[in-house]
């Protein structure tokens, strides 16, 4: 006899592999102030039709450390085809640690330190490092990776979105 456990998680199935199979609706990624490094102040307005890669980092996470040279790299692969990065380092971060570890490694991209934890609340709360976020060219948020992501299938995700319109 099925019980009223049984039947609820029945359903929650049933609505899952609707969702997967009709796509759900996406999460929009915030709106949201940041200063970058070099002082300048950016929002995640400029970000209207580029794919985004967002990721919250910390210089004392040890994933996050060994991952930021493929973060790079995935950069520096798609960037002159619409696509762009954001590091954001935890407000926990010291900034003198966050720019040293910017500068010695050449990042090749945005670095903001989200100070106040404002960001990392925003786009969650994000509170595992690392924690990353794809965003398309409309503004969904279309994956969210905790942890190091596979980037074979990161760079899939990247070219399909950037062949949409």
């Amino acid at each position: 006899m099925l019980n009223r456990r049984t039947l609820a998680l029945s359903a929650l199935s049933a609505t899952f592999a609707a969702c997967m199979l009709a796509g759900c609706a996406k999460e929009t990624a915030p709106a949201v102030d940041y200063v970058l490094l070099d002082g300048s102040q950016r929002s995640s307005s400029q970000w209207a039709g580029k794919v985004m890669l967002v990721n919250f980092w910390a210089t004392s996470c040890a994933t996050c450390v060994k991952e930021m040279p493929q973060i790079a790299a995935t950069h520096l692969k798609f960037n002159a085809r619409g696509f762009d990065t954001l590091a954001v380092a935890m407000s926990y971060d010291p900034p003198a640690f966050v720019a040293r570890f910017a500068e010695t490694r050449k990042l090749p991209f945005g670095v903001a330190i989200d100070n106040t934890g404002a960001i990392a609340k925003a786009f969650g709360p994000v509170q595992a490092t690392p924690t990353t976020l794809l965003i398309n060219k409309r503004g969904e948020i279309v994956k969210r990776y905790v942890g190091e992501p596979d980037f074979g299938a990161l760079h899939a995700l990247v070219e399909q979105l950037l062949k949409e319109a």
